[in-house]
Formats: C-alpha cells, structure tokens, sequence
C-alpha cells in the first residue's frame, strides 16, 4: 500500500522538478537530524573539527590547519560559510579573514561526506570520522599530491583537538568503475568491496558540503535503469550537473562481494567477535536472498520516497538489526538472534541497569531502553551486561560457546555459498583456506590443545586468589586430578565448591589458566598438593616458566605463516613434574655420593631419574599445546615424538629443558637437554640414522626408517574382511580373482579402489542400508545403518569427511595443496536395490550441504588413558563432556542434552560430526580407515545411551 505522501517520479510519464525538489529536501531533512545526533555525542573540540572542515577544503590560508600552498585544489561546490563558522574559525585563528569566491566558478571540491558511526546508535566517545572527499577529475598529480598532503595535515590537526578523523580523497568517475587505490573507511577491507561499501556508504553517509548524490534522485524501482534515468535528469536539465555528484547504483552485487565481506569480518571476529557479528549476518542475509538482494540502502531510500522521515527507524544500526531479527525469526534460529541483540546492546555501550536517576539521558539509551523492553529483558540480563568488564571465567566460557559456533557457522555459510556461485577462484579459495586455518588456530579443538577462552568478550580474566588442588578422583579410584578453585580454600572446603576448572594433568591446567590470564604476575596461590611432592617453591618456578616460553600477549599470525603448516616454536620440557626421583627410589638414597652420574643410569643400580616429562609448545599458529609423558619409557616416547614433529626442514624450535624437583634437579635438566639437542643434530644429516641410548641397563635404538613388507595367509570370510580393514601406511591395489566375492556386493566395491580419495558405496535394503567405504589407502569399513532417504543416510558422513580433511590439509603447506588438492569423496550407489546380488556401482553427486539443513554438532576428542584405555571428551554444540567429571555416566549425559536440544520428540540417529585422535597416532596423521573405527564405537555408545534416554 502506498504512503499518502509517496512520490514516484516516472521516466516514461515525465519527471517534476518541483517533485526532485522535494526529494531532495526529504534527504535533507533526514541528514540535519542525523548531523544533530552526531554533534550531540561530540566533545566541543570534537565538534569544532566537524564544524570547520569545510571550511579548511573550501579555502588556503596559511594560518588555517591543513595548509599546504596557495596552490592546493580548493573550493567546494556551492558552499558558503555562515558568521557564525567564520567567527569560529577566527577564534581558532585571529588574523584570518573570508573572501567570497564566488567569482571564482573553478570549486574542484565537489562533496564532503561523514560515513561510518557517527549519529547513530552506536555512535560512542571513540568514534573515529571517517571522511569522504569527493573531487573533480581533472586534478593533476601534483594537485593530488598537495591535497593528500592537505589531509593528512588535517588529520594530525584533529587528533590534536582529541578527535580520530580518516580523511579518504575520491574521484567520483573512477569510484563508479571501481577504480580506488586503498581503504575508503577505517573499517573497509579494500577493493574486494565495491558495492557493500556504497551500501554501508549511501545508508550511513551524513552530508556536509557539496554536491549531493544523484542516487537520492532515482526510484528504488529504476535501480536497474540507474543510468538512463540519471542521464534523463542531466541532459534534460532537472537537476544542474554542478549540484549533484554520481557514486553509482545498487541493482546487482557480485557474489565474491560478500565472500569478500565475510572473510574481512571473519578476520576480524577472531579478536573482536562482538564487533562482526552485525555485519556477518547482515551479509548472510544478502547472500541468503542472492541474486534479488534487496540491500538496506534501497530500503532507506525508499522510506524516505514515502515520506516516512522516523529517525528512530531509519537509524543505520536499526535497519541492520530488524533486517537479521526478520530473517532469523523466520529460520526459528532464537539463540543466534539472541547473540545478535546482545551484540548490539555491547556495541551501543549505554548501560541500562541501576536506578534511572544516574544514568544520563540520550536518545541512544531512550532507543535502547524501548528495544530492551520489546526483548523482554529484565534487570539481572541487563546487570550481567553492564559489567561484562568484570566478566571471569565462567561466564566468559559460556559466551564464547555462542560466538564461536557463530563464526564457525559464518564460515561454513561462505564456503557453500562460495562453491554454489562458482565464486571460489583461486584467489578467493586461497582467502578462503587462509582465514579457515585462522578460525582452526583460534578455535579448534585438538587433544592437548589449550583452550583460549577470551577472544575480546571481556577484559581481564585474572583473579587475585585462586587455590590448586590434587584430590583423588572419586569416579576412577586409583587415579587423581588437580582442580584450581576461586579464593583462598582451606584444606577441605574445596570440596564443596565446582572448579573452575579440572585436569588430569597439573602442566594442562597450569598452561590454561596462564594463556588465558586467569593466573598473572599478581595471583596468589594457595596450593594443596595431596600425596604429590609439589612444593610451593616448584610451582611458582613452573609458573615462571610458563611465562617465560609461552610470553603474553601472543603477537598476530602473519598470513605467510598460515601457508605452511604449523610448526613448533618453542619447546619447554619440565621433568618430574611434582615427582622426586630419589622418594620414588628409597634405596639411591643410601647409593648417593658426590662423584658424578649419569641421571638416566644412575648410581650403581643404573636407574632412570627422569620418570615423568611435560611438554608444552607454542607452534607458529599461536597454538599452545600440552603432553604429558609417563611410565618406564617416557623419556623415548617424547624424544621419538619431538624428532618426528622436527622432519627434515631447517626450522629447529627453542628448547628449554627444566627441572624443580627437589634432587639432582639441575643435573637431570642438563642430561635431558643434551639428549635432545644431540639427537636434533642427527636430523641435519640427509642419511637414515639410527641413534643409540643408554637408559637404566638397556640400550635403545631410535629409527626413523619405512615399514616392512608383510605376506598374510587368510582363512575364511571373517578373516578376510579382518584383512580388508586393516589400516594401511600407504595405498595397496587390490586385484581380485575372478571367482573371488562373486556372489557378494564387495565384488562391485573392492576393484573400483583408487588412489587420492575416500570412497563411499551404499546399498540400500528397504529399512536399512549398507555403507562400504574404501579409505585413500584401501581398506574397508562396513556399517548398517537404518533407512530414511540418501539425504539422512550420507550427509552425516560427509560432514564428518569434511572436518577430518580439514584439519589433516591444515597440517600441508597450502601451496602444496592448491597443486595436488585434498583428498576427493565419492559416492557411488550399488544397484539394483533390495534383497539379490549387487550387479553395478553407480556413480552419484555428493549429498548437498546447506546451511537450511538443520544439524547437531558433536566433536569427540580421544586421548590416551591408564592401562592402555582410552579418554573421550564429548562437545555438544560447543559444551564440554568429559569421563574427568561424568565417568560412565558420560554417554548418558550426552544423551540428555541431546534429547533435550531437540525440536521433535523423536528419537533419531546421533553422528560424530568432528573426531580428533592426534595424540593417538604415534607418526604421521593416521588413515580415514582409524577415524572411522572410532566414529562407529562412539557412535554405538551414543546411540544406546539415546535409546534409553
């Protein structure tokens, strides 16, 4: 339905000037509010700097800011200062006086513009002015130069009057053709957008003097038609070339626009989270409707065709908001909606909670006020946002769940988005791999891998008292774990408190709470080392350490880092962590003497004093990375790991060897060092080498040499398929006799292996179907599996391909994997379908992979335990599972949240979506075939934990 007071200029019927007019005027109007907002939130010096700009681009003088000759382009079209701006700028300079040019018809200044933040609802006291200068074509280099110089000089000067102004010279003809030379804004990510900075530009730009946009002038319903119709009102006179400047138009975006956008947020998000989400969802949303992309500048502009002026309304930030509310709203996607509004809510920084009576009034907080009361907030939401500086850790790690599944989430969106718009050229790929191993770096979860928790959700997570406990842990008797609690706790009350958080590990824990600040150079500890040998005195030399290696804060990852895989750093070993050797073995303490021994032989009954060793990395993906090291052989297990994380590159990692323990712990530091920086020697030579050690009375050798060749015999069906799913080094073809399986659907899957790809065949069996599936190197996994349609039967599957091959191509140098690509997923189906012999494997396209899809995220970690048992930890939509705190209640638990995230009653199928199991592969990055294992095992627990939820 039409406004009443809607104009609609048509170019077939004829065009008023008394209706451009009007137009104008309506643009106008709208711009004095927003000038008026933006002048409210500035200091007086601030709006000082505002007030004369236009003055300073509109004449040389050389006691005025921003003077660079009399020769430097000035004039600016059409302006006039008032008294009241030339007293001002008098005040500033006694001496100068104004001539009117206006016998002068040369005004190469043609608009000055405000874009960005300013006189909106997130305007705050740090908002930088960004500053658009448009000029006239014809300007030589060395005008260019003069006024290049100009704003810089103009920028010094605002900075000295306590205001950050970005000053971005534009020639209007070249903007058109997408032609520009650098950044347009302080937040604009360079020449990838076109397009969406004219759409942020034309619904955030404040008008300060000049020419104004010939846009205005053009209904939404002629964007396609821009340029006719603007060269309608030109050539016909209705609108005076010298009163109008033309930026381009809107009617099509090109999709590598918003992948563009995306990575930039992206990039940005990994340190300021909050800060993106806005403009990532307002780019899902434009992506989502792609190619009709109604962008928000047609809508404001449109508005304003139909006389609805509401600033409230047609704030910028507002417009973004109520277009991600709709489009969220109507995808029934309620927790992100509700990051989103507590993401505006932190951006407009106006705090809410408290008596009304000390808080300053604003327009801002009236807005916000009226939209927090339409979210139903109440005063406890608001509280705990108002002091999210004071934010610890357990409400940073909650918030981090739904910011980081958010970005996750973003990513993944870009990726499809991406491949269905062929928009994945190898430039763009490239961006699109690089910020992929920046949010894995960040994000990822990996056993080992220490958890950052802040990525700027709060301030300082530092607390000024915490207590470190070793308690006996109640769910595995025989085993212990260490907790670290708020306060000063005594001896026993810990126990009635939850920590903030449990390790098995005390080096894991320690290494958490230092990379996330929770323990500074000010945080007292108080410490309860039950029957561990941990003195006060080792704990804070461990801490040290830590500091020492590991020194915050981290600095930023260059990109041509990211295109090599990650490779260790810094290296600290800490030996006998809590342990002394000489307790451990009473009887050395009658052997010790003062002649020198060999700590890994020592004394005469040749013991080894180096029982347990930590190792904690830092890589050159700012990945902080714990193992710990145990039992009669840790010594050889870390050296074996350390020299086949080395390879044969010349990239060699500061090793520091440490030891507090309260014996010989010198001694042992040095023996271990040594060890390791003669065997590191070793590598440099190109030969295959064996290297010999003495410990205790046995001697070992270390090879890093290939495996031997095995001959099988097999027996029988069973011992075949055991054979076909062993896990394999390397690719093995497999050549099948001609009378071998014939009757058997492996006769249709096992000849069509191939080297370079995973491959999926599925038979389906009425209410079920089978899934073969042959791994890169040729060996099979089975599973059965119930029948609904392909969809359900195989997306599952191919997500979970997808996140295991990312994280293995992560560890490739990433020119390296443009050459040979990733490993390939190929599905094929056995027919015909039904009982009866398989006669054909039909290929068939991977399932497609939408973000409408609705799926539950699960990620299993698997570690290595006691006794040659296994650890998982379970993360459900980003919350921690762990056997630590629910032990054989774990699946049980998992089960509960799942039934309980669901939106239907039924009780269908759960998958692994992500599986790690790096610290159970001794070498190298192990075979689909090994995941796969895992994922069945897993899986089958779950899934008999759900039937009994």
């Amino acid at each position: 339905m039409n406004h009443p007071h809607e104009i609609r200029p048509d170019l077939d019927q004829g065009i008023d000037r008394k209706v451009l007019s009007q137009l104008r005027a309506r643009f106008l109007t709208l711009n004095q509010g927003r000038l008026a907002r933006a002048m409210e939130g500035l200091s007086s010096r601030q709006q000082r700097v505002l007030n004369l700009l236009p003055l300073f681009f509109h004449v040389n003088h050389p006691l005025l800011p921003g003077y660079v000759s009399g020769t430097t382009p000035a004039g600016v079209s059409g302006f006039e200062p008032d008294a009241q701006l030339l007293a001002e700028a008098q005040r500033l300079t006694r001496s100068f006086s104004y001539k009117a040019r206006r016998a002068s018809p040369h005004q190469p200044i043609h608009g000055l513009f405000l874009m960005g933040s300013l006189g909106t609802l997130a305007q705050a006291e740090q908002s930088d002015m960004d500053l658009w200068v448009c000029h006239a074509a014809d300007l030589s280099e060395v005008e260019l130069a003069e006024l290049r110089k100009k704003c810089l000089l103009l920028e010094a000067w605002a900075a000295s009057q306590g205001a950050e102004a970005h000053l971005f010279l534009i020639e209007p003809d070249s903007f058109v053709q997408g032609e520009r030379d650098s950044q347009l804004s302080s937040d604009d990510c360079g020449t990838t957008q076109h397009y969406l900075l004219l759409d942020e530009f034309y619904r955030t730009a404040i008008w300060l003097a000049g020419r104004t946009p010939l846009w205005w002038l053009v209904p939404v319903y002629e964007e396609r038609r821009y340029q006719d119709y603007i060269q309608t009102l030109l050539s016909k006179r209705f609108v005076r070339a010298e009163d109008a400047l033309d930026l381009g138009h809107l009617a099509h975006i090109p999709p590598g626009e918003f992948i563009g956008a995306g990575l930039w947020q992206l990039f940005k998000g990994i340190e300021s989270p909050y800060k993106s989400v806005l403009k990532l969802l307002l780019t899902e949303v434009y992506a989502s409707e792609f190619p009709r992309v109604q962008c928000l500048s047609l809508q404001f502009k449109q508005a304003v065709f139909a006389n609805r002026l509401d600033l409230d309304e047609l704030d910028p930030y507002m417009m973004v908001y109520r277009r991600i509310e709709q489009y969220l709203q109507g995808r029934g996607e309620n927790e992100r909606l509700e990051l989103v509004r507590r993401s505006l809510y932190l951006k407009v920084n106006k705090k809410l909670s408290g008596p009304a009576s000390q808080r300053s009034n604003s327009w801002q907080r009236n807005l916000l006020q009226r939209l927090s009361q339409e979210w139903g907030w109440e005063e406890r939401q608001l509280t705990l946002l108002d002091n999210r500086s004071q934010w610890k850790v357990r409400q940073v790690a909650a918030e981090r769940r739904a910011l980081v599944n958010e970005l996750n989430h973003s990513y993944r969106f870009l990726c499809q988005f991406a491949r269905h718009q062929n928009a994945d050229n190898r430039i763009g790929q490239r961006d699109l791999n690089v910020l992929g191993r920046r949010l894995y770096a960040a994000f990822e979860r990996r056993a080992g891998k220490v958890e950052f928790i802040n990525p700027g959700i709060a301030q300082d997570l530092a607390e000024d008292t915490l207590t470190l406990v070793r308690a006996v842990d109640r769910k595995e008797p025989g085993h212990h774990h260490w907790g670290l609690y708020n306060g000063n706790l005594g001896v026993h009350e810990w126990e009635h408190f939850t920590p903030l958080k449990r390790c098995r590990d005390l080096l894991e824990l320690l290494a958490w709470a230092h990379r996330n600040g929770v323990i500074d150079s000010s945080t007292r500890l108080a410490l309860h080392p039950g029957d561990s040998d941990l003195s006060e005195l080792e704990l804070f030399n461990l801490i040290g350490s830590l500091q020492q290696s590991v020194a915050l804060p981290l600095s930023t990852v260059s990109e041509q880092r990211l295109l090599q895989p990650s490779v260790v750093d810094e290296l600290l070993l800490l030996v006998n962590v809590g342990i002394d050797p000489l307790r451990h073995h009473r009887e050395l303490n009658i052997l010790m003497t003062t002649e020198r021994t060999d700590s890994l032989s020592y004394a005469g009954v040749r013991e080894n004093l180096v029982l347990t060793l930590d190792q904690v990395t830092l890589n050159s993906w700012n990945e902080v990375q714990v193992r710990r090291y145990d039992g009669e052989h840790a010594l050889l297990y870390c050296l074996r790991d350390y020299l086949n994380s080395l390879g044969s590159g010349a990239h060699r990692p500061r090793l520091q060897v440490r030891c507090f323990c309260h014996n010989r712990a010198q001694a042992i530091a040095l023996r271990v060092e040594e060890v390791f920086v003669s065997a590191q020697d070793l590598l440099g030579q190109r030969l295959g080498h064996r290297y010999l050690l003495q410990v205790e009375q046995h001697t070992h050798a270390l090879e890093l040499q290939p495996g031997a060749v095995e001959v099988i015999t097999l027996e029988g069906n069973e011992a075949l398929l055991d054979y076909l799913g062993e896990e394999r080094l390397d690719y093995s073809p497999l050549h099948l006799d001609a009378n071998a399986l014939q009757d058997h659907d492996l006769a249709q899957v096992l000849p069509l292996g191939m080297p370079g790809a995973i491959q999926v065949f599925y038979r389906v069996q009425d209410a079920w179907a089978d899934i073969h599936v042959l791994d890169e190197h040729n060996a099979l996994w089975q599973q059965r599996l119930p029948f609904h349609d392909e969809s359900s039967l195989l997306l599952p599957l191919q997500r979970f391909f997808e996140s295991i091959l990312f994280r293995r191509d992560a560890s490739r140098p990433l020119d390296h994997l443009h050459s040979l690509g990733s490993l390939k997923i190929l599905y094929y189906q056995l027919l015909p379908s039904g009982p009866g012999k398989a006669r054909i494997a039909e290929p068939r396209p991977a399932p497609a992979m939408t973000l409408d899809t609705p799926y539950y995220d699960v990620q299993a970690i698997v570690q290595p335990g006691a006794e040659n048992q296994v650890q998982v930890t379970l993360y459900c939509n980003q919350r921690e599972y762990c056997e630590l705190e629910h032990g054989d209640q774990l699946y049980a638990m998992v089960a509960r949240e799942i039934v309980g995230q669901r939106r239907q009653a039924e009780r269908y199928r759960c998958y692994i979506t992500d599986l790690d199991l790096c610290d159970l592969l001794a070498e190298g990055q192990g075979s689909s075939i090994r995941y796969l294992r895992h994922k069945g095992e897993l899986e089958r627990a779950l899934n008999e934990a759900l039937a009994q939820a």
